[in-house]
């Protein structure tokens, strides 16, 4: 018998013995594609290589961080610089205030903003805030959004509108999400039905506008629009989560793409992540000056961080938002991601295959339907089965998708013209095994 030689294989059985699942996420374990998960040994621009010393072309980019690829020599060179300064030292630092100024000059809606280490701190702070703010407890979110593993946040709808959420994780008690309210993404009719029951209710609405975590799909403008009329109205704050899209899928953001029609729109706070830490552990909640003074030191609502704020991940942070504030850097992101999002929809309609992908800035998805989804339940009738196929016949040629049908997709400044092709010729082939049962 042939020796196994992948030492991506030897690599995970090693994990599992010391790691639950043998991965620090749960996405990372192929369990919903199957298979072997790849143990990255190294990465530079638009490509990383395995255990194995397999080259892949990368289309996750750490899930949206690494907006410049990997490696980029003005982002290294910061993050070198600040290493040699020291590491982290639990109190001020001046980057600190360079990031948060650079932040709200990209982002107008946010006036104070508080920096956190992660997207679910910043999530879970933002409607710790919004209900601190208003002295509500209720709140609304959406089925196929993701917002962090904070424990009212994982929760599936009830059977109505009368009926507040359940746990969807073991751990979550009951009452921790009777105040959850989990509702139809894109159904404007429900939205209205649950501002009319639970309207004076409720602190905060939570939305990612262009979700993905349910791959790609985005809130339509009459949706948003009515999000925006009805917060206002009953007095609940919105909060967009822009944890991925944060200045991945346009320079401010997606409430700036939304601001293109709707006039005057803005979200009363936001959440921000991935690319504004450049790939280091860092995320920020922020919205209006009279609400963010709500929080400790200034008042009574109490979040904390020791690691809030790293001096090294401020540095990485800053230097990836200069690089992407150059003229020109969005419109040839967006020209790249159209080019790999028309290549494939151009490669499966030639091979039979129902197809259907969107995208925005840096951002991407696609199904396995004929029509883009607009909701969780629509998303889920996707052939998962037939994708399993796809991801593996495109990892066997050197392309890298998101190991999960429900997940979005990302390319970079690095990613060339070269990379593209590669993808849309690689696609080509697996699309025609496609067309069997």
């Amino acid at each position: 018998m042939k020796p196994n030689t992948d030492h991506n294989e030897a690599l995970f059985e090693r994990a599992k013995r010391f790691i639950p699942g043998g991965v620090n996420s749960p996405v990372r374990a192929f369990k919903a594609v199957g298979g072997t998960p790849r143990f990255v040994q190294r990465a530079q621009g638009a490509h990383f290589w395995d255990a194995n010393g397999q080259r892949y072309i990368d289309y996750i980019g750490s899930w949206g961080p690494m907006i410049l690829g990997h490696g980029h020599p003005a982002v290294l060179q910061a993050v070198q610089k600040a290493l040699l300064e020291g590491f982290s030292f639990g109190a001020p630092t001046e980057r600190e205030v360079e990031l948060a100024e650079a932040i709200i000059h990209l982002v107008p809606s946010i006036e104070m903003l508080r920096l956190v280490s992660s997207g679910t701190e910043a999530g879970m702070s933002a409607i710790r805030l919004a209900r601190g703010a208003t002295g509500r407890s209720k709140f609304i979110k959406f089925e196929g959004c993701y917002h962090g593993h904070a424990d009212a946040l994982l929760v599936k709808a009830g059977s109505g509108l009368a009926t507040f959420g359940n746990p969807t994780s073991a751990g979550v008690p009951p009452e921790v999400v009777r105040d959850t309210l989990v509702l139809e993404y894109n159904n404007v009719k429900q939205l209205e039905e649950a501002f009319a029951l639970h309207g004076r209710e409720l602190a905060c609405l939570i939305i990612e506008p262009i979700a993905g975590n349910m791959n790609f799909v985005r809130a339509s403008v009459p949706f948003m629009q009515r999000c925006r009329e009805l917060c206002s109205q009953h007095g609940a704050l919105l909060i967009f989560d822009e944890v991925m899209t944060g200045c991945r899928v346009a320079l401010g953001s997606a409430q700036s793409v939304y601001a293109q029609s709707i006039p005057g729109f803005a979200p009363d706070m936001t959440v921000l992540g991935k690319v504004i830490g450049g790939g280091m552990p860092l995320a920020a909640f922020g919205g209006s000056r009279a609400v963010m003074e709500q929080l400790a030191p200034l008042g009574p609502v109490y979040q904390a961080g020791t690691l809030s704020g790293n001096p090294v991940a401020t540095a990485c942070g800053l230097a990836t938002l200069q690089e992407i504030t150059r003229p020109g850097f969005f419109e040839d992101l967006s020209r790249k991601t159209r080019a790999l999002v028309d290549g494939l929809t151009g490669a499966a309609r030639d091979a039979g295959v129902a197809f259907s992908a969107d995208s925005e800035g840096g951002m991407f998805g696609f199904f396995l339907l004929d029509a883009l989804p607009q909701n969780y339940t629509q998303v889920m009738k996707s052939d998962g089965a037939r994708f399993n196929r796809l991801f593996h016949g495109l990892l066997e040629r050197g392309v890298y998708l998101a190991p999960a049908l429900y997940e979005a997709g990302f390319v970079s400044a690095a990613h060339s013209a070269q990379d593209i092709a590669e993808t849309v010729g690689a696609a080509r082939e697996v699309f025609q095994t496609l067309q069997k049962p």
